[in-house]
């Protein structure tokens, strides 16, 4: 399914990070021209395999033991890609400069 492939793809490759929500099967649905019923089989699929919970007021949400990295750093990275994109700078020279930085920050 392709739906269920897709999003286990962001979620385990970290594009999704730890408590992200996922929108609504309804929403998913729409977004992707398919009926609610493949949304919520694939839904399904993903908090069957733990990498998903889903609970009635508060969605369906990333599980905290299927994310590589938390919501919150996933969110800056993001910023981070939008940034150095409006500037034009190269994504190699960005990540390079990250793996620098990460390297002689670290405690």
């Amino acid at each position: 399914m392709a739906i269920y492939r897709q999003l286990r793809g962001l979620i385990v490759s970290g594009q999704l990070g730890a408590n992200e929500r996922l929108p609504t099967v309804r929403q998913t649905a729409s977004d992707l021209g398919v009926a609610a019923g493949t949304a919520a089989k694939a839904y399904k699929m993903l908090e069957q395999e733990g990498l998903v919970i889903s609970r009635t007021a508060a969605g369906t949400r990333v599980a905290e033991s299927a994310a590589l990295l938390p919501g919150a750093v996933v969110k800056r990275i993001r910023e981070l890609v939008a940034e150095a994109a409006a500037t034009g700078a190269d994504p190699d020279d960005v990540i390079d400069v990250l793996r620098v930085v990460w390297r002689t920050t670290r405690p």
